[in-house]
């Protein structure tokens, strides 16, 4: 006999996770990692408060952008968390009222950690490629480098710049502010 087909995660799965896990399904499975460790959650806070100041609240910026943390991505069965993610106000005039997002941002941002790396990079890229989000940002805390990306054409993803230590910080698609890289490392 054949062993039977394992079921696929259901958003109902992950009600029942512990507090102290985040969940995501991705490609039918549900992946779990604990909250981020000091270094990964100063990271991607720093990157809120200063890329959402100055595109979501038009602090020494443009403003015209939703930018937030770790926002729910509903697409086709997949339930992704990115540690922020922002849409252009043009194309997402309101907010939802749902708990998911089902259009794509128009640029994520994972912070990398040993518990998310491999799942980030090998799973979650190809999704946000899948799905036309434009701009993908990779901050690993601990090698403290930004890894730029660019959605091309052909659904592949481009990399423009890899910053590294204090690098000044104007990249796509944020090039009317710059801030300082170091500001994300402890």
């Amino acid at each position: 006999m054949s062993e039977p087909a394992p079921r696929l995660a259901r958003y109902e799965d992950l009600f029942d996770l512990p507090e102290n896990l985040v969940g995501e399904i991705l490609q039918g499975r549900l992946h779990t990692h604990p909250r981020p460790a000091p270094k990964h959650a100063l990271a991607y806070s720093f990157l809120g408060y200063t890329v959402g100041a100055a595109y979501g609240g038009g602090i020494g910026g443009p403003g015209g952008w939703w930018i937030l943390d770790e926002p729910e991505l509903h697409w086709s069965g997949d339930v992704l968390v990115p540690d922020l993610a922002g849409w252009r106000r043009e194309r997402l005039p309101a907010l939802p009222e749902t708990a998911g997002f089902e259009l794509a941002p128009d640029w994520v941002c994972e912070i990398l950690s040993p518990s998310t790396a491999r799942a980030d990079r090998a799973v979650k890229m190809p999704l946000y490629a899948r799905e036309g989000v434009g701009h993908a940002w990779l901050v690993d805390p601990d090698l403290r480098i930004l890894e730029v990306f660019r959605l091309q054409e052909d659904g592949h993803w481009l990399l423009l710049s890899t910053l590294k230590d204090d690098a000044p910080v104007r990249q796509p698609p944020f090039e009317e502010v710059t801030f300082s890289l170091g500001g994300l490392w402890a």
